[in-house]
């Protein structure tokens, strides 16, 4: 395949990256700028919004480094966009071999991020979302019961709590019926004050870690199929940018060989 070639397949394997990535970051600041400033602002940490736009930003300058470079033919755009995706792909496999030899650790710090969105749950739109749709997929209610969202102020069961939603949980915790056609958002109203027995008849009761943990090892095959599925479009990135840094290279070679051994100079 000749150089030109190289380069066309290169750029065919970056564009649709950075269309996402694009795609990432623009959902990402319309998710933040929709958003009140003094909500937004209390919770960075766990906010959905700024993940999209980091993501988006990151891999967007990293498509930017191969496509510039394979157009441009610059070997140190090139470079950095392989060191890159190297870099990318090692620390992937890294946080998988970590996740699954350290798997304690791995639970706690599930846990610790599990409980840090619990108690930000009110500050930010995206994030109760995100929440409520996990507890409904998950058919579960809090970290590791139900009784955690007492971590949450508006949630807490203290007496000295003024909010209506005192020691109450959010709707997506509740038990629906099939044919149940209006969600009944108030239908986590006084849980935390049940027992686990008369609670399991409104809520469900068990925490969401463990139902994680359990869909994990039940879905191994499928995460390595999408860990495959991202890992092969990274190596064949990095496969083709040293294969054009190579011809690249190449070709300068020959240029300075014919400069030397031209026997006619006006040639």
């Amino acid at each position: 395949m000749t150089l030109p070639s190289r380069w066309l397949v290169l750029n065919l394997h970056v564009l649709p990256l950075q269309m996402i990535s694009m795609v990432m970051v623009a959902v990402g600041i319309y998710a933040r700028l929709m958003k009140h400033a003094e909500a937004a602002m209390a919770c960075l940490a766990v906010d959905p919004a700024i993940l999209l736009i980091v993501v988006g930003i990151l891999m967007f300058l990293i498509t930017f480094c191969g496509c510039i470079g394979s157009l441009r033919e610059n070997i140190c755009l090139l470079q950095t966009f392989s060191i890159c995706l190297t870099v990318v792909f090692l620390l992937q496999l890294a946080a998988g071999v970590l996740g699954f030899v350290f798997s304690d650790k791995a639970r706690g710090k599930v846990s610790e991020i599990i409980n840090n969105a619990v108690v930000h749950y009110r500050d930010d739109l995206d994030l109760q979302n995100l929440i409520d749709y996990g507890q409904k997929e998950f058919s579960c209610c809090g970290g590791i019961s139900y009784k955690d969202w007492s971590q949450n102020m508006y949630f807490n069961c203290t007496a000295d709590n003024p909010s209506r939603e005192r020691c109450s949980v959010p709707y997506s915790c509740c038990l629906h019926a099939a044919d149940q056609a209006v969600i009944n958002t108030m239908c986590g109203q006084g849980m935390q004050a049940m027992n686990y027995l008369e609670a399991s008849e409104f809520i469900y009761t068990n925490g969401c870690i463990d139902k994680l943990v359990n869909w994990i090892h039940s879905n191994l095959f499928l995460l390595g199929g999408i860990a495959l599925g991202l890992a092969i479009p990274q190596l064949v990135g990095i496969l083709l940018s040293q294969i054009l840094i190579n011809q690249i290279k190449d070709q300068i070679k020959l240029q300075l060989y014919n400069q030397q051994h031209r026997a006619d100079p006006w040639y």
